[in-house]
């Protein structure tokens, strides 16, 4: 079966993966599971996704976890509510999700086309990053690290500063893309958000 390829999804279809990313942290409360028999078929198709939990703040908007799968194997949906609760309840960073701070919840979902190979040459890879437009991943060995398209916006990076921020969230040195042992991929994503707690989803 062909995997889910970003391109492909309507906001109507992320905006369900969204929903139920969020049922499935609100049905773990209660120790139950969601409901995915009836998901749209193209859903049902392996996918790579990454859901990531805010919490508001005073207004802001704080991480409050983000797990996701870069494989496309699990169905859609079905890796979509997996990570949600991975991200809810057992991401490292932080302790897990509590009932109170659930009402103040903001979910996205990013889902990832398939990893490509950037150039090895340092100076092409430099050239080659698109910021807001493509996620990153550098590898070496066992160590491996992501960074999703929104992160680099967010955090208001240029290109070399994305480069260093992928080598150290793999635990790399920060001029990892520089060398020619570590290697770097590039992919695509599409990115549904709630505009506000339980509120309307659009896309980012």
């Amino acid at each position: 079966m062909n995997p889910v390829e970003p391109e492909e999804l309507t906001l109507e279809e992320g905006a369900y993966l969204v929903r139920k990313a969020r049922e499935s942290v609100e049905t773990a409360f209660k120790g139950e599971r969601p409901n995915i028999k009836d998901s749209p078929p193209k859903l049902m198709r392996p996918g790579a996704p990454f859901v990531t939990i805010y919490i508001m703040k005073r207004g802001f908007k704080e991480l409050r976890g983000c797990i996701g799968y870069i494989a496309h194997v699990e169905p859609l949906i079905k890796a979509t509510v997996e990570v949600a609760r991975e991200a809810a309840f057992n991401d490292p960073r932080f302790p897990p999700l509590t009932l109170k701070e659930y009402p103040v919840t903001i979910f996205e979902v990013s889902v990832l086309s398939e990893l490509k190979p950037m150039p090895e040459d340092p100076n092409e890879r430099l050239k080659f990053v698109k910021i807001g437009k493509m996620g990153l991943m550098a590898k070496r060995g066992f160590l491996s690290g992501l960074l999703l398209p929104q992160v680099a916006v967010e955090e208001g990076w240029n290109e070399k500063t994305f480069l260093e921020n992928t080598c150290l969230k793999a635990g790399l040195e920060y001029d990892c893309w520089m060398d020619g042992e570590t290697q770097f991929y590039y992919f695509v994503a599409r990115v549904f958000e709630e505009k506000e707690s339980f509120g309307e989803v659009v896309e980012s």
